[in-house]
């Protein structure tokens, strides 16, 4: 693109009869690349005060403001401006081009705002739309992403970070062998641990770099490996375990300092205390009750047991747990929206949930909480139909993974409803299949990750990442 002049049009442009501009009006006239634009100051502020945009409604020149830039182009930036979205014919050019534009008139993060806005996720129209491939011949291990669409996928020893519109593409190379938990701080900042390497590494994916190494000091003295990593607005959670697995806890830092806070559920094994031994190896931060869910399962001869417990980090103490003994979760997931967790479990494969709502009075560990919403014989099942599934919650749907296929659950708000013990309205949920018929099966997936208006998925022994978008948006 040429460099672009921002000036009054003088002796050159008073013979095209330009409508004149008065220093004093709301209107503002634009002569862009041999068009005339005119539009109020009001409009052109709404890109933000460093904008070249609002430079033009600053302008005290007489006479139209000269830009030597697409005419075509500014056409659909200036109606981004007046209604906050593109308009249709904005699909007919290359998303590149648009992005390059909008970075010389200084108002990407308004183009962001309107093609990778998480407020604009639709569930029930997701297709898959692209494969993003991965260098090497590792598989994807882990996968996080930022909330308006950046993508960090771990593979093998290496981080391959995709930009918001998936067509900037970096990968960076780690000191791991293979990385088992990765979350993203912010576009260029990911947290990352394994289960087989000490410590946790912030690593800086634009400069390529460990910015910082977090490590849990347990009384062994022994290293501390990573099982699992999460986040709030304002804090990082880690749960550590020693290299001689005989202690675990889940350390809470600050999330600008990276100072520790406090330490929660820190726990020494001694002799065969099971469900201490059991590491959290999921955590997420639920924001309406102010608690972190941890959850934590383990194979042994007698089966799979683990456990769910609320955490309240003020006070580091379980406000609620739940011990997994019949049909333990293969993954498990909650929901802020919808005031529920949710698990798939290991023999059933079949999806079950624990109100939420009801939990304030309740503090036993009765596993019979759970309320299937699937096939309710399956339960007793030693099957393991459920093994690798994985569920994630996103918005008011849950998605959960069956071999290849993916099931959406959403809830059904019913008129007349009738109404438990505890004065509740009872909840139906509904299961729907994703995607056409041609995005079905397939190898077995192994992550599921949510960003912008995006559905991340990997599968098992491939070196790519599907990318599901609705059918109806996109530029």
């Amino acid at each position: 693109m040429p460099p672009s002049t921002v000036a009054c049009a003088a002796a050159s442009t008073d013979n095209l009869n330009l409508p004149k501009s008065n220093t004093s009006s709301n209107v503002v006239t634009i002569h862009v690349g041999g068009q005339i634009f005119q539009t109020t100051k009001q409009t052109l502020s709404l890109a933000g005060p460093k904008s070249l945009f609002a430079q033009l409604a600053e302008s005290t020149q007489l006479g139209p403001r000269l830009i030597d830039r697409d005419p075509e182009l500014f056409s659909v930036l200036l109606s981004l401006l007046r209604t906050g979205n593109l308009p249709s014919k904005a699909r007919a050019f290359d998303i590149e081009d648009l992005i390059a534009e909008s970075k010389f008139y200084n108002i990407e993060s308004l183009l962001i705002n309107s093609l990778s806005n998480p407020s604009q996720f639709e569930a029930f129209n997701l297709e898959k739309s692209l494969i993003l491939p991965l260098n090497g011949r590792d598989s994807a291990s882990a996968v996080a992403t930022t909330p308006f669409g950046t993508l960090h996928v771990a593979h093998g020893s290496k981080i391959t970070s995709f930009d918001w519109s998936l067509r900037k593409k970096s990968t960076m190379l780690t000191q791991f062998t293979a990385i088992d938990s990765l979350l993203a701080l912010s576009p260029n900042l990911a947290a990352a641990g394994a289960t087989d390497f000490s410590g946790l590494q912030l690593l800086d994916l634009q400069k390529g770099h460990v910015k910082e190494t977090l490590n849990w000091e347990n009384v062994t003295k022994s290293g501390s490996t990573v099982q699992a990593i999460g986040s709030s607005p304002g804090y990082l959670f880690t749960s550590f375990e020693s290299s001689r697995r005989n202690s675990n806890s889940i350390m809470v830092y600050d999330l600008q300092t990276f100072s520790p806070v406090t330490d929660m559920g820190h726990c020494e094994i001694y002799g065969a205390d099971l469900y201490s031994a059991i590491p959290a190896t999921k955590l997420k931060w639920v924001e309406s009750y102010g608690v972190v869910m941890s959850s934590g399962s383990h194979g042994g001869p007698s089966g799979v047991v683990g456990n769910v417990k609320l955490w309240d980090m003020r006070s580091g103490n379980v406000v609620w747990g739940l011990e997994e003994r019949v049909d333990c979760f293969s993954d498990v997931t909650l929901s802020d929206s919808l005031s529920a967790i949710f698990k798939v479990g290991v023999n059933s494969g079949e999806v079950s949930y624990v109100d939420l709502r009801k939990l304030r009075n309740e503090s036993n560990n009765d596993s019979n909480q759970w309320i299937c919403l699937g096939d309710e014989r399956k339960v007793a099942s030693v099957k393991k139909e459920g093994v690798g599934c994985k569920i994630e919650a996103h918005g008011n749907q849950v998605f959960c993974s069956k071999g290849g296929d993916i099931e959406l659950w959403a809830e059904v708000m019913m008129g007349s409803m009738r109404r438990s013990e505890d004065d509740l309205p009872e909840r139906v949920f509904r299961r729907n299949c994703l995607g056409r018929v041609k995005d079905t099966g397939g190898s077995r997936i192994t992550n599921l990750a949510f960003g912008g208006t995006k559905m991340f998925a990997t599968r098992k022994d491939q070196q790519s990442v599907e990318v599901w978008q609705s059918s109806v948006r996109g530029c």
